[in-house]
């Protein structure tokens, strides 16, 4: 699904050249849940940045799903993430007088499907069914706990079908509990759905819901590995780690 080739990101800081990315060569594959790993400064924002075409390589090349997008342009980097890739943060970014329904249908103005409003509607519908707020349709952000709100967010990433879920410290301003209620959600659309994704989180006790974890460390990938064979921990021992 995902090729880099020797990946880096150079930023120009006045006299001086800031290297983020110092030579990233990895895959993906199509279906894999990926936990990318590494502290404050390590590259990986600006690598999921780089793998969700919100920012560029200086050098290097990017096959997503077999196509060279290295080099494409604006217009081409926008088809891509409104119709292959969502994006679910650390902060919500729901519109404050918007309700979870709306909120959800919002992506749909920017793709190319051409939904009619019924339609649109059904499917953000079965979205907010699927990550278990079929009776909060119609809430406001502020009637919602922040777990809910997190889902909703789930919700509209996943409205236009990505191909890539991109999740950036997801559980970042969520208490335990429900940390591990958002983990395992993105472990049963991995399973169940087929979406690849992308976990990118600090933690190592987060990073053990991926089935590989890939670490960075100033730029470059320090360790690349699949779960250990060890018993998995109990989700409310991950609970009260996380």
């Amino acid at each position: 699904m995902i090729e880099l080739h020797d990946i880096h990101r150079v930023y120009r800081l006045g006299e001086m050249d800031l290297h983020v990315l110092r030579g990233i060569s990895l895959t993906i594959d199509r279906g894999e849940m990926v936990s990318l790993m590494g502290q404050s400064g390590s590259g990986k924002t600006t690598l999921m940045n780089t793998l969700g075409f919100l920012d560029h390589p200086t050098s290097g090349r990017y096959l997503l799903d077999g196509e060279d997008v290295t080099g494409v342009g604006p217009d081409r980097r926008a088809a891509i993430r409104s119709t292959m890739i969502g994006f679910v943060f650390q902060s919500f970014n729901l519109l404050p007088r918007t309700s979870a329904i709306e909120q959800v249908t919002m992506p749909l103005a920017y793709s190319k499907e051409g939904l009619g409003d019924r339609e649109g509607r059904e499917r953000a519908e079965d979205l907010l069914r699927l990550v278990g707020l079929e009776d909060r349709m119609d809430h406001l952000p502020t009637q919602l706990s922040g777990g809910q709100q997190q889902r909703v967010a789930i919700a509209r990433a996943l409205v236009n079908k990505p191909s890539i879920l991109f999740a950036d410290e997801p559980t970042g301003n969520l208490d335990s509990r429900t940390s591990v209620e958002i983990l395992e959600m993105f472990q049963k659309l991995n399973r169940d759905e087929g979406i690849t994704i992308v976990l990118v989180t600090h933690s190592a006790e987060i990073a053990e819901y991926g089935d590989r974890t890939i670490v960075l460390r100033d730029g470059l990938v320090e360790s690349d590995s699949g779960r250990k064979s060890a018993a998995p921990v109990a989700a409310d021992q991950k609970g009260a780690r996380a």
